[in-house]
């Protein structure tokens, strides 16, 4: 099969596929006589693979040690768990960040509650604030230590 045809069985964009083979994610395929590439079944699966893993936020790095370890079935799969573990640290840090981020920018929302002028906004007058280096309703704290920090470093 042709590689348009391997991005139709995959879901995975042409170039994108042109990518993975590029960094080594998908081998290249021999070549026909015609000089164009003939993916087989085992592409699909790869790709398959690989955009499944992707799916759930993993790395190109993560996924290329991911194929690695599926090409030796008989290896102990220590390191399979070690990589897993540290991707579910990573997006655990990551939701954490997310709820952070959506209590600041709740707090933000909260200062304008109508429709106003540009001019009375409080979600702009905050932002605006912030930008003076004074404390705004979503870094209240963070803020005040970051223009301390600033006034140590001057």
């Amino acid at each position: 099969m042709r590689i348009g045809e391997l991005a139709k069985a995959t879901g995975i964009d042409v170039e994108t596929l042109r990518y993975y083979e590029r960094v080594g994610l998908v081998q290249r395929p021999a070549r026909q006589a015609n000089g164009y590439r003939a993916y087989g079944q085992d592409a699909i699966e790869r790709a398959n693979f690989i955009r499944h893993c992707r799916t759930l936020d993993m790395g190109l790095g993560d996924i290329k040690r991911l194929l690695g370890f599926a090409s030796k079935p008989d290896a102990d799969c220590f390191d399979v768990n070690r990589l897993l573990d540290e991707h579910l640290a990573r997006v655990r840090a990551k939701l954490k960040s997310l709820r952070t981020l959506e209590k600041q920018l709740a707090r933000l929302r909260s200062q304008c509650d109508a429709d106003h002028r540009a001019a009375d906004c409080g979600i702009l007058q905050e932002l605006v604030a912030a930008a003076h280096g004074e404390a705004c309703a979503c870094h209240p704290s963070d803020a005040n230590t970051s223009l301390s920090n600033q006034k140590e470093h001057e």
